[in-house]
């Protein structure tokens, strides 16, 4: 006697839907992230190499604000690709004169790589394991927020104080939130809670621009020792 289904009506479809949509996502993000870092790393090279100055603290937090706004206003529309691409490429921009100090020191040529080789590593680490293990982390997402708050005034503490070993404390401090965001932005995505490529995009590069960064502080310190 054939066993009939017992899954509801429309069930089935709604779930296989949901999955290709949710597959749909996830390469869509991988795609634009990719074509994003490109483009990212060459503009920080045009800047090495032409030496560009750093565009200063006001106008940094004011760039990367204002086209952070503008890729959300724009999410669902055809400029966001666009948009994307100019905040990432601000970013490049901006880690350009970061680069060029570093390269300026002793073996700073060798601190670059480790620290794009160990966020290049992690971030696969991270969500090869989210993509295996279907984890949930959106838990984490009041956490990171208010980590980041106070990630963000500290560095500015330390700016203005000069005090390195609070820089130090805050660049170790960004770089274990940014592997936090990559678990929580990957995880969004698996499960359905993120359905949005562009902001999907843009939270996973921004992950790893801090990680990035932060890696690249706290190996420079201990290279110049």
């Amino acid at each position: 006697m054939n066993q009939l289904a017992t899954h509801p009506k429309g069930t089935v479809p709604s779930a296989l839907g949901s999955t290709l949509a949710t597959h749909r996502v996830l390469r869509n993000t991988y795609a634009l992230l990719s074509m994003t870092l490109l483009f990212s790393a060459a503009v920080a090279s045009v800047a090495v190499a032409l030496r560009l100055p750093a565009p200063g603290l006001i106008l940094t937090l004011a760039g990367y604000f204002g086209l952070l706004y503008l890729v959300h206003k724009v999410q669902a529309s055809g400029w966001a690709i666009g948009a994307v691409f100019a905040l990432t490429g601000f970013m490049g921009y901006t880690l350009g004169p970061v680069l060029s100090a570093h390269l300026a020191l002793p073996g700073g040529g060798q601190t670059i790589a480790l620290a794009l080789g160990a966020t290049g590593t992690t971030f696969l680490a991270l969500s090869l394991w989210v993509l295996a293990t279907r984890r949930d982390f959106s838990f984490m997402g009041g956490f990171l927020f208010a980590g980041m708050v106070i990630a963000i005034l500290g560095a500015l503490a330390a700016m203005f104080f000069q005090i390195p070993a609070l820089g130090l404390a805050v660049s170790a401090m960004v770089a274990l939130l940014s592997a936090g965001l990559i678990l929580f932005e990957t995880s969004r995505i698996v499960s359905g809670g993120e359905t949005n490529y562009v902001l999907a995009t843009v939270g996973l590069f921004v992950a790893l621009f801090n990680l990035f960064t932060s890696l690249l502080s706290l190996f420079g310190f201990g290279s110049n020792d």
